[in-house]
């Protein structure tokens, strides 16, 4: 026989063996048509073409879905690869199979700028293909599946990046949607190609001691099967080695050699029913040594993916650990095809909606968290959410809440709705306040404290949360909220990256550069992506490369000149020199009043405060940093906080020039520390020299210590660093006082 008929018969078997009702005509009349269709084309192997949808569609059978899941995988390269449309595909197979068949080819057929756009946009269309019809990742999986097992094929690469976005990509999808063993070979098929050291090295060692190991195996399998044989309760076990990947994983994560993974082995219980689950695990727990906190019940608390079992770590004779897994015959098929299992469409529900499911809800809200996110925070964020670990949590009302490991109250609260993250004022852990960035353990209660007169999200709970969507809709309170706040700052922090880059601001905003730049850099107009800059949605350092490339293409990048080194003064490194500004180009036109007292890069309209930690006055040399959100914080030169890694351009882009303009503030606050030796009076002293001095003091305190010296605090209002002066001499002419100096850090 011919040996691509052979294939599809053997594909007819499978069929036949998993799907029953399958219509077997249709399914011929498919590999008729991507037989001819494909018709002298070979792969990198140099078998036919059609070998591949076979292989494709061999998977989905064993997945065991319906008939359009394998018509589709049949024909799932004849839109891209041979002269077939939508329009011929629907009129010989239907409308539902053409729809998957171009949702799996639109899914590779797009070029991006960058890795991470091209990244963003495959996952972005991935999660819409799910929320319509989640065959159209599940054939997109399996033909992933087969490219991986015929990759040797391919030169190295185009082996490493596939293999490197399988793991990133593929295998964690398919984690999520339940199919482990999909999952599992996925893992295993990519690590040959990022370390194939380590992987041979795995291989070989599990392949030395395979006789050990069925030993052990068989050794504990045969107590299982005896004692629950024993107690009369029906079972099947059985046990398997762990996965070279999850081996692999353990090694690296934990920094252990092969002799040092003792929990190589897994065994499994199948049983009849619930109740028998719960009787096996009190079996287990007589028979071996549990270990205390590695038991879980995903049967009680299911996981996201539709996941049941009991697991449980014990500790046999042999002083090995191993971990058992019990469930139902049903939930091991979950667990084994994962959403596949339950395929709705085999109860003839063709209509139905997948993505308004609670099942799918995390693909509506992972499509939601991608508006108006930067590609590469996207890709970033969206790992996190979507294949990171998990942890699982409770409202006070019982219901369990699923979030990434190591989340906090704040991931927590904006799970539940965005307006009780955006009103919390406190947190509580199983009754028990704590701090919102207290990570949360399995089984945990939390409960969200809020407030009607809250203020909304602090910016630092950006950095704070675990989820992407909290994060998201943390970003999106400020980009409300604060728009032009968020503009304010965004352009300070524009414009000093590209003087920086010495890029002229007019350059980029003409009338002839700026639609190419802001096309470029994705936004919608000049205010909208200094706004992003402002709220974090984009950093002034990639917007500025991006503004540098695309004034490079369009050939206008003439007036550029590449970033000056960072003048040095006093051992410490500012951009574009320190002090009052009369070097400082930028500065000389300086406006003569502001409102704080200080103009920023020439500008005296920007939002200053001054930092606390070192309260600055005139005639300091001072130095500006851009906050998110918050304006210009102004420090003095010499503060502990103004000292930056100025080969971090992200950090220094951050630094500004300012400078001081005279008499626009009737006083700014600052702070002082005296020493002295400790004795009555001492602070009634103080008071009575700054009132004859007429200094507004907002503050003074007063402390002993051990050493029979004393400390006080004056916190207080002068005009000018010449007063400040006069006020820390007449200071240091009272008795027992040793030394005055200003608070810095």
């Amino acid at each position: 026989m011919d040996p691509i008929l052979a294939q599809f018969e053997g594909l007819v078997e499978q069929i036949r063996k998993n799907n029953r009702g399958a219509n077997l005509e249709r399914v011929r009349e498919a590999f008729r048509y991507a037989d001819a269709q494909h018709a002298g084309q070979v792969r990198k192997s140099g078998e036919p073409y059609i070998t591949h949808p076979l292989h494709v569609a061999s998977i989905v059978a064993e997945l065991e879905l319906d008939t359009d899941s394998i018509v589709a995988a049949l024909l799932h390269d004849c839109i891209e690869d041979t002269g077939s449309t939508h329009e011929d595909i629907a009129k010989l197979f239907g409308e539902t199979v053409a729809g998957l068949v171009e949702g799996v080819t639109k899914l590779t057929r797009v070029q991006y700028v960058t890795k991470e756009e091209e990244q963003m946009e495959n996952l972005r269309k991935m999660l819409m293909a799910m929320s319509q019809d989640v065959r159209v990742i599940l054939i997109k999986i399996c033909d992933r599946l087969h490219n991986m097992r015929t990759l040797q094929f391919q030169p190295p690469k185009k082996q490493r990046e596939k293999a490197l976005e399988t793991m990133e990509i593929y295998a964690p999808i398919a984690h999520r949607l339940g199919m482990q063993r999909v999952k599992w070979e996925l893992e295993d098929l990519a690590l040959q190609y990022l370390d194939p050291i380590g992987y041979k090295e795995i291989e070989q060692d599990l392949a030395a001691k395979s006789s050990a190991h069925e030993e052990f195996m068989a050794s504990v399998q045969k107590r299982i099967n005896d004692r629950l044989a024993a107690e009369g309760i029906n079972a099947t076990a059985y046990g398997r080695v762990k996965h070279i990947y999850s081996i692999y994983r353990k090694m690296y994560t934990q920094n252990k050699t092969m002799d040092e993974i003792f929990d190589l082995y897994a065994f499994r219980v199948i049983v009849d029913d619930i109740p028998n689950c719960y009787n096996v695990l009190g079996c287990i727990h007589d028979l071996f040594k549990p270990v205390l906190g590695r038991f879980k019940d995903y049967i009680g608390t299911p996981k996201p993916n539709g996941y049941q079992s009991l697991h449980t770590t014990v500790i046999g004779r042999e002083g090995i650990p191993f971990e058992v897994q019990i469930r139902t015959q049903e939930m091991h098929h979950t667990a084994e095809y994962g959403v596949a299992a339950h395929w709705k469409y085999k109860q003839g529900l063709a209509n139905g909606s997948l993505g308004s499911e609670e099942t799918f809800e995390w693909v509506r809200k992972l499509l939601e968290s991608q508006q108006d996110t930067d590609a590469e925070e996207f890709v970033r964020s969206l790992k996190v959410d979507l294949f990171a670990d998990e942890v699982f949590v409770f409202t006070p009302q019982g219901d369990v809440k699923s979030l990434p490991a190591g989340a906090n109250p704040i991931d927590f609260a904006y799970s539940i709705h965005s307006a009780i993250g955006n009103k919390m004022t406190g947190a509580k852990i199983n009754g028990r306040i704590v701090p919102f960035d207290t990570p949360l353990q399995n089984g945990d209660i939390v409960e969200i404290i809020t407030s009607k007169n809250a203020h909304g999200p602090s910016r630092g709970w950006v950095k704070l949360c675990k989820s992407n969507e909290a994060r998201n809709k943390i970003r999106q309170w400020f980009k409300k909220e604060r728009r032009e706040e968020n503009i304010a700052t965004g352009k300070v922090m524009l414009e000093n990256e590209l003087r920086r880059l010495g890029i002229p601001v007019a350059d980029v905003v003409s009338e002839e550069n700026l639609p190419h730049i802001l096309k470029k850099v994705g936004s919608g107009s000049w205010d909208d992506l200094c706004a992003a800059i402002g709220y974090g949605g984009m950093t002034a350092v990639k917007a500025g490369g991006r503004i540098k490339d695309e004034l490079a293409r369009l050939g206008k990048l003439q007036g550029a000149k590449a970033p000056a080194p960072l003048p040095q003064q006093g051992g410490m490194i500012y951009p574009g020199g320190v002090g009052g500004g009369g070097n400082i180009p930028g500065l000389q036109k300086a406006p003569k009043h502001t409102e704080s007292g200080i103009v920023v890069e020439g500008l005296g309209n920007c939002m200053v405060k001054f930092a606390k930690c070192c309260t600055p006055v005139p005639g300091d040399p001072v130095i500006g940093f851009i906050t998110r959100g918050y304006g210009v914080s102004v420090h003095r030169a010499d503060c502990p906080n103004a000292q930056f890694d100025h080969t971090d351009a992200q950090v220094a882009g951050r630094w500004v020039n300012v400078a001081w303009v005279e008499g626009d503030l009737e006083s700014y606050r600052t702070a002082l520390e005296l020493t002295a030796v400790d004795r009555d009076g001492l602070a009634l002293d103080v008071a009575t020299v700054l009132s004859t001095l007429k200094v507004k003091v907002s503050g003074l305190s007063a402390r002993s210590m051990e050493d029979a010296t004393a400390v006080v605090m004056v916190e207080l209002e002068v005009k000018d660093k010449t007063q400040l002066q006069q006020v820390t001499h007449k200071l240091g002419q009272i008795h027992g006082v040793s030394t005055v100096k200003r608070v810095t850090g």
